[in-house]
C-alpha cells in the first residue's frame, strides 16, 4: 500500500475511459506512465450525449478550444430540459440552467414571486430566467463573463475520439485487445496486472475501471457489491435509435414522459438522438421499440438497440488500487443528464487525492464518502421527478405516485410544500434554483412564503417584480437564433 504510484492503468475506453486519461494526463502526466487498454470488439454505450454546465469547467482544466470540440462533436448547446408529460398529461415545464429572479439574504426568489402570484403581479416563473426564456425562444449566444449558463449536446462516440487524441497528445499510451484475466496480490488482494488474449501482461499500480456495466476490476475481481435504487427508480431499461434532422436543432433536451418511461430527444448538428427509458414490469422491449419508432421523425439512420441496466452504486467506488468511473461504479438513470458529469466528479476526486506516496486508507474514504454524498443527493433529484405527479393513468405512473421515497427527499418535497424553503446541500450539484423548478413544474405550490417578503411595500414588490422580468426579456432580445449562431461559431464540416 506504500507503493509510490507511477504507473496507471485504464481499463476501458468510451467516454469515461478518454475523459480519465485526457485528465490525469494532462494534469499528472509528467509524473506518471498512463495506459489506456481497449478493444475493438468490445461496443460502449455511447447514448450519452447531453451534457449540464460543469462540463465546461473541465474543458477549461484541459486548455480545450470550445470551437474545435463543437465541430469535432457535431455539437449543439443545451440551455435546459423541457419536461413534457411529467406533472400531468399535456402539462410541460423547463428545467433550465442559471438563476431565476434575484434573493435576498434570508429568503429565495420564489417567495417574492409567490405573494406576487397572489396578488396577480407576478408573470411564469421561468420568464425571470434568461436562459428558460432563450431557450422557449431558440436563441443562443457564447456571452463574456457567462452571460448565460449552457452545456453541450454532443456525440459521445466523436467525443470520445476527439479525447483520445487529445490524451495520446500528453503520453497516454493506448493499448488495443480483450482481457482474458485479472491478477491480484495474495496477501493484500490489490489488482497486479491484467492479461489480454495475445497473451501481453499490462500491469498498474493504480487502476481505473471503465469497462462499463460488467464492472470487470471492481465487481468482477474485488467482489465490491451493489446497492439497488430499483425500488426508487424502477426503469431498467431503454432502446435508442438516431434518425437525420428534419429541422434546425433546439437550444434544450427533450424529455417527454410515456406509459411506462418517458422518451428523449437530444438535437446534434448531423442527426438526433432519441430513446425511451422504461420499466420492463410495464412494458416490453419489443413494444418499447414499437413506442419509440412510433414517435420519432426523420430517417432511421440505426436499428434500434435495447440496453439493460439495474440503478444503484458500488458499495466503494474505490476500492484497494481500483477506482470505478462511469457506469462501472453505477447507474442513474440519464433524466437531467448527469452521466458525464459523474465521470468529471470522479477524475477530479481523483486529481485531489491522488495517492501520488502510495494508497492509504484515508484517501479511499474519504473518496467514497464523497462520492456516496455526491450520488445520494442526485438519486434524489431524480426520484422527485417519478414522485410528484399528478398522473395515475397507468399502472406504472401510480406505482411511481404512491412509492416510498428516501427520507431525505420526503424532507425537502414537505419543506418546500410547507414554507416555499429550499436549502442546498454543502456540495450537492443542484441548486436550489433547480429544486424550485422541478418542485414547481411537477405541481408542488407552496402554502405560505417567509414573512420577509411583506416587508416590502406592494407598488415596490410590483416594481421589483417587472425590473426582474425585463432583464431576461433584453438579453434574449439581442440573441441570435440556435442554428445561426452554431453556423457562424462551430459548424461541423460535414453537417
Amino acid at each position: 500500500m506504500n507503493k509510490r504510484i507511477r504507473k496507471v492503468t485504464i481499463v476501458g475506453g468510451g467516454t469515461a475511459g478518454w475523459m480519465a486519461a485526457a485528465g490525469l494526463s494532462k494534469s499528472l502526466g509528467e509524473t506518471l506512465d498512463i495506459s489506456l487498454i481497449e478493444s475493438d470488439e468490445i461496443g460502449t454505450v455511447g447514448v450519452g450525449e447531453a451534457t449540464i454546465p460543469t462540463l465546461l469547467t473541465l474543458h477549461k482544466l484541459l486548455d480545450i478550444d470550445e470551437r474545435e470540440f463543437m465541430a469535432a462533436v457535431q455539437g449543439t448547446f443545451k440551455l435546459g430540459i423541457s419536461f413534457e408529460n411529467w406533472r400531468a398529461q399535456g402539462e410541460d415545464y423547463i428545467h433550465s440552467f442559471g438563476y431565476t429572479g434575484k434573493d435576498c439574504w434570508a429568503a429565495g426568489f420564489q417567495h417574492f414571486w409567490l405573494k406576487g402570484l397572489k396578488q396577480g403581479l407576478s408573470a411564469a416563473y421561468g420568464d425571470y430566467c434568461s436562459e428558460h426564456l432563450a431557450a422557449r425562444r431558440n436563441r443562443f449566444a457564447v456571452l463574456p463573463n457567462s452571460g448565460l449558463n449552457y452545456a453541450y449536446h454532443m456525440d459521445a462516440t466523436l467525443y470520445a475520439r476527439f479525447l483520445r487524441k487529445f490524451a495520446e497528445r500528453y503520453g497516454v499510451r493506448r493499448i488495443e485487445g480483450k482481457i482474458t484475466s485479472v491478477q491480484t496480490q495474495p496477501e493484500s488482494g490489490f489488482i497486479e496486472s491484467v492479461t489480454l488474449a495475445s497473451g501481453q501482461v499490462v500491469e498498474g499500480d493504480l487502476f481505473i475501471d471503465c469497462s462499463g456495466f460488467r464492472g470487470l476490476l471492481i465487481e468482477q475481481t474485488l467482489h465490491t457489491g451493489y446497492e439497488d435504487w430499483s425500488h426508487w427508480l424502477p426503469c431498467d431499461s431503454a432502446v435508442a435509435v438516431q434518425t437525420s434532422s428534419v429541422s434546425e436543432p433546439i437550444p434544450y433536451t427533450r424529455s417527454i414522459a410515456r406509459d411506462a418511461g418517458w422518451q428523449w430527444r437530444i438535437p446534434l448538428q448531423h442527426r438526433v438522438g432519441n430513446g425511451l427509458v422504461y420499466c420492463s414490469r410495464y412494458l416490453s422491449d419489443e413494444d418499447a421499440k414499437s413506442r419509440l419508432l412510433d414517435n420519432i421523425e426523420g430517417e432511421r439512420l440505426i436499428e434500434p438497440r435495447v440496453i439493460k441496466f439495474r440503478t444503484g452504486r458500488r458499495l466503494k467506488q474505490w476500492n484497494k488500487n481500483c477506482i470505478a468511473l462511469g457506469l462501472a461504479g453505477g447507474f442513474i438513470e440519464p433524466l437531467e443528464s448527469t452521466s458525464i458529469h459523474l465521470i468529471q466528479r470522479g477524475i477530479i476526486r481523483l486529481m485531489q487525492l491522488f495517492p501520488v506516496a502510495g494508497i492509504n486508507s484515508a484517501d479511499i474514504d474519504e473518496f467514497n464518502a464523497q462520492s456516496d454524498h455526491e450520488l445520494e443527493n442526485i438519486r434524489d433529484f431524480i426520484v422527485l421527478h417519478y414522485h410528484v405527479t399528478e398522473r395515475q393513468d397507468t399502472p406504472f405512473w401510480r406505482h411511481c405516485r404512491s412509492m416510498d421515497i428516501p427520507a431525505s427527499l420526503a424532507h425537502r418535497i414537505k419543506l418546500f410544500r410547507d414554507t416555499g424553503r429550499v436549502f442546498k446541500v454543502p456540495n450537492e450539484l443542484f441548486g436550489e434554483n433547480s429544486w424550485v423548478q422541478v418542485m414547481l413544474g411537477q405541481g408542488i405550490m407552496p402554502k405560505s412564503y417567509h414573512p420577509i417578503v411583506d416587508m416590502m411595500p406592494d407598488e415596490e414588490l410590483k416594481n421589483f417584480l417587472g425590473t426582474l422580468r425585463d432583464a431576461p426579456r433584453r438579453l434574449t432580445d439581442q440573441l441570435p437564433d440556435h442554428q445561426t449562431f452554431i453556423s457562424n461559431y462551430c459548424k461541423a464540416m460535414d453537417a
